[in-house]
């Protein structure tokens, strides 16, 4: 009959429709071996909640916070500070990308294992020594760091939540893939006595990489950078306070607007 297909063709047909339908099912990405993206989250940083408390609180304080969808924002977030010891998250970084072509060796894990774990400034500074001023630049440069100014007194180096909160949230691209389990173990096993602040917020299972930062213990400097990460999702935050009473107040700050920041944070099954 007209219109029909000719006998013998129909299963051929079938058969290529149904291959059809199975590529579009799939997507593109997948039958490239690409990964999905990720599905969205319904979940949101707490901007209102933290900058309520940040009015009661003396010192200077700003963050920036990039959520899990990538979206940022910011109290203050282009405020220029001193850096202390978050700098070392840059120095470990530049120091990776230094040595990318081979594996790690006992003589890179007594720096780098110090001056992460227990803030070592003495590696720091030999870790700087090594890495020079260049190649540290050149790090902000790709991490496209609008507000960082080098200083060879390293923790005078100076930064911005904006800055620091994009760059722990695109940390993973700024390291060598093959030491980036080495950079994300130390950063996640910061010794006890240095745990406060963020490590002291209810994170419902989220994965906690973070270093701090502060002066000689008189709340001049407390800061703290971090990422979080748990089924593929990530979160930043940087916190920084300066002017603060005393050292214990700025911990205290910097656990009063982690929190408030992500309260509610969703507690995702696993897979």
């Amino acid at each position: 009959m007209p219109g029909m297909p000719a006998k013998g063709k129909a299963p051929r047909l079938v058969v290529m429709a149904m291959t059809l339908a199975l590529l579009s099912g799939f997507g593109a990405a997948t039958v490239l071996g690409a990964q999905a993206p990720q599905p969205h989250l319904d979940w949101r940083p707490h901007y209102s909640f933290a900058n309520r408390y940040i009015k009661h609180r003396a010192g200077t304080i700003s963050y920036g916070v990039v959520g899990p969808n990538g979206n940022y924002q910011g109290h203050r977030g282009g405020r220029t500070v001193p850096m202390a010891s978050t700098f070392k998250v840059m120095l470990l970084a530049t120091y990776l990308r230094k040595v990318r072509s081979r594996p790690l060796r006992d003589r890179d894990k007594r720096l780098l294992g110090p001056m992460i774990r227990r803030s070592d400034n003495v590696a720091a500074t030999r870790v700087r020594d090594i890495v020079g001023r260049h190649a540290i630049e050149r790090l902000a440069r790709d991490a496209r760091m609008r507000h960082f100014h080098y200083n060879q007194t390293w923790g005078l180096s100076r930064t911005s939540a904006s800055d620091q909160a994009h760059f722990m949230y695109r940390f993973d691209r700024y390291v060598p893939e093959r030491h980036d389990g080495y950079a994300r173990h130390l950063l996640a096993s910061i010794v006890p006595s240095q745990r406060w602040g963020i490590a002291k917020v209810p994170l419902h299972g989220w994965r906690l990489y973070f270093k701090g930062g502060w002066g000689i213990g008189n709340g001049s400097v407390d800061h703290q950078v971090a990422f979080l990460k748990k089924r593929g999702y990530r979160i930043a935050v940087a916190i920084m306070t300066t002017s603060d009473p005393g050292h214990g107040y700025g911990m205290q700050t910097l656990k009063g607007v982690a929190r408030r920041l992500l309260w509610g944070l969703p507690r995702l099954r696993q897979q």
